[in-house]
């Protein structure tokens, strides 16, 4: 976490504050689903009487551009093409890219406090144009090294046109760090390892601020009752596994370590509580658990409705959380151990920066190596351990409560927001 992350203090210099009004230009589709936008923005910040209009594109086709209301505040929708062809995705980056030049009109006549976007390059130059022109500040928010990702793509043979992925890595990364970041007033970025990457690319350590991945408490205790617990019977012994199954995630390792637990934890089961986005995703599943004499040890529910799937996390003996060890991805910030341990579940992960730092502060977990073995000792010692797990589950949600519920973390952002403001 960052270090200045004391929510109790920032929670007191909240109170009684202005109120502060921006305009938000995102990547994100409308309406937008992921939670650090749709929760932390839409939500929270919304909630406590800030001002937010919002520039983005639409989700589903549209051929006219519109705006409407969303959570309190204005919404310019613009219109797109979700074709499949090239042609159609071109043109849909191109609408895209002149929507967002409503900034330029928008901050003109609004007078906000600061403009903000969000993973976008190109239109990032248009919000940078838009704040000179009208004095506010501009703020960027990155939640993913998409540059590096592309440049990783092309070098390691995985990208589809290697000559356009490393032509558009090279350009975004420019345009990044030479270009937005110098000229932004204030960076927020997905996590403190990406806070380090970051500054060594020359970016000032005093203008960024590490916004982590967190959960809804209120929204999750909405949807979950611990007597709604999804348990078939009470000496079950569940391993879960929550989220995409896509062959990206290799969540093949997972049958492999529990064909190791099942050496010494016979009645053990993994469920997996998800879906790849084809069915060869889980094909390699299912492969691998019947070249393994695992079939009836693995368990695959498919996509289920949030409430569903979050009932088989609260039913868990143990949770898993393999995050396959690349350069990219060090530097994100995964939601799956946090919304584990939000459920009270012990959790065992393995050493990813994130996942690493999250585990040994709330110690809510295991962390270990991204090693089969590894993860099997730490998976059995758990369920031969059940009252330290459960006592490592209540001290998981506790942490989540104080420090990684959006609750708390509108805090951080809503007070950086104000000192930045202060700042000019």
């Amino acid at each position: 976490m960052n270090p200045a992350f004391d929510p109790g203090d920032l929670a007191a210099m909240n109170e009684n504050k202005g109120n502060l009004k921006f305009l938000f230009c995102s990547a994100d589709k409308f309406p937008p689903f992921r939670v650090d936008v749709a929760v932390l923005f839409g939500e929270e910040l919304a909630s406590r009487g800030h001002g937010i209009d919002w520039i983005l594109q639409s989700e589903e086709t549209c051929a006219r551009s519109y705006c409407t209301q969303w959570k309190g505040g204005r919404v310019w929708v613009g219109r797109t093409d979700n074709g499949g062809t090239r042609l159609c995705r071109l043109r849909k980056h191109i609408y895209n890219l002149f929507h967002s030049f409503k900034m330029l009109k928008l901050a003109h006549g609004n007078q906000y406090d600061f403009i903000q976007v969000k993973d976008q390059f190109l239109v990032a130059l248009v919000g940078i144009l838009a704040a000179k022109l009208n004095d506010t500040r501009f703020f960027y928010w990155l939640s993913y090294p998409f540059p590096e990702a592309s440049l990783y793509a092309a070098e390691e043979g995985s990208a589809r046109y290697p000559v356009f992925y490393r032509f558009r890595g090279m350009m975004f990364k420019f345009l990044l760090y030479k270009v937005i970041m110098p000229f932004a007033d204030e960076v927020f970025v997905q996590s403190e390892q990406m806070k380090r990457d970051v500054a060594r690319e020359g970016i000032a350590e005093s203008k960024l601020t590490a916004v982590p991945m967190g959960v809804s408490m209120k929204k999750i205790s909405g949807l979950v009752r611990e007597e709604d617990a999804c348990v078939t019977q009470d000496s079950e012994e569940r391993v879960v596994y929550l989220g995409t199954l896509i062959r990206e995630r290799r969540i093949d390792f997972l049958v492999r370590v529990m064909a190791l637990v099942t050496k010494s934890r016979p009645g053990a089961r993994l469920y997996l509580v998800g879906d790849g986005e084809d069915p060869e995703d889980t094909a390699v599943i299912r492969n691998e658990a019947r070249r393994l004499n695992m079939e009836d040890a693995v368990v695959i529910t498919g996509f289920l409705p949030q409430k569903d799937a979050l009932k088989y996390v609260r039913g868990a003996k143990v949770c898993v959380s393999p995050f396959y060890p690349t350069p990219i991805l060090n530097s994100t910030s995964p939601t799956k151990v946090v919304e584990y341990m939000a459920l009270g579940r012990p959790v065992v992960a393995n050493d990813h920066p994130e996942q690493e730092m999250v585990l040994r502060e709330s110690r809510g977990g295991v962390c270990v190596a991204y090693d089969e073995a590894a993860f099997a000792r730490a998976v059995v010692e758990l369920l031969e351990n059940p009252g330290e797990a459960e006592e490592m589950g209540e001290r998981g949600r506790a942490y989540v409560l104080g420090q990684r519920s959006y609750e708390k973390i509108a805090d951080l952002v809503e007070n950086r927001y104000r000192e930045a403001c202060r700042g000019k």
